[in-house]
């Protein structure tokens, strides 16, 4: 399985930028990279499983949004948004030389996956949408909103397993002790004082905190822009984020978009569940097929 190199780049607004950039084997050269894009408190180790499997066929790089992981914090705490997002991506793909590439965008992820296919028009080859549509669900904002950009620590790895374990129980019924710390090795880090702490900067809050700061304007008109790729919508049949008549629509609206429910699973799916995997090879052999 495919190891990763550290790869750094620049935002306009100065802040040093980090990705974990898998780089496949070399006669993949000419496919389209997959570009990994994580939710909102999340980060690069969320796809490292998923990352090294595809790097088996292509490049693929998972992105760490700007106050997350080893990107630096933002000074401004308002450009903590979508569009700003979108547009440190994109500096990735100009300092990298990517034209076209795959995009598998899990919740935040997902907006910024549909907001590029308006930035960057054409250069999108297919789209993953992880649990994320254009229409986010009122109680899930609510939900969010109650949690993010408040701090816990934690002496133990196993007491942070638990704390996860205690806030997710609804969203992953039935995960053994294993997952729910592999969950928190990804939610957390070790810090200088020996505590374990999230891994993020508290203050992406604040504008998630205002209506409207968690998408766009019009992100049905974002999604209309993937139309004539393949796209695949991943929905987790418990989320209180993506409803079913939202995902329907979805599929409607791009003809040859396909539908995965994970019935046992809420916000987000964590894209290792039985049956996904095959999904997303099906969905990515469709992005190297010709455009007609």
């Amino acid at each position: 399985m495919a190891d990763y190199r550290d790869l750094f780049w620049w935002s306009a607004d100065g802040i040093r930028l980090h990705a974990r950039d898998y780089p496949g084997p070399a006669e993949a050269e000419g496919a389209a990279p997959v570009l990994c894009m994580p939710g909102l408190t999340r980060n690069a180790r969320d796809y490292d499983g998923l990352a090294r499997r595809l790097a088996a066929g292509r490049r693929v790089i998972a992105v760490e949004f700007r106050g997350r992981g080893d990107s630096g914090y933002a000074k401004d705490p308002m450009t903590y948004v979508p569009l700003t997002y979108a547009q440190d991506v994109a500096a990735l793909l100009d300092q990298e030389k990517i034209g076209r590439f795959a995009a598998i965008g899990t919740s935040l992820g997902g907006i910024v996956t549909m907001l590029l296919a308006g930035m960057l028009p054409g250069r999108i080859a297919g789209a993953l949408l992880n649990d994320i549509g254009p229409e986010i669900e009122p109680a899930g904002l609510s939900r969010i909103r109650g949690y993010v950009g408040k701090s816990s620590t934690y002496p133990t790895w196993m007491h942070a397993a638990r704390g996860v374990q205690e806030a997710n129980e609804d969203v992953y019924p039935g995960w053994t002790i294993e997952q729910w710390l592999g969950m928190a090795k990804r939610l957390y880090r070790l810090n200088s004082a020996g505590r374990i702490v999230l891994d993020y900067d508290m203050k992406i809050a604040e504008p998630f905190r205002l209506p409207g700061g968690e998408a766009g304007p019009d992100m049905w008109r974002a999604l209309a822009a993937l139309a004539g790729v393949p796209v695949l919508v991943v929905r987790g049949g418990r989320s209180d984020i993506l409803s079913a008549a939202t995902a329907g629509r979805m599929v409607a609206a791009l003809p040859g978009a396909e539908l995965l429910t994970l019935p046992q699973v809420g916000h987000a799916p964590t894209l290792d569940e039985a049956g996904v995997g095959e999904a997303i090879d099906r969905w990515l052999a469709r992005t190297s097929e010709p455009r007609v």
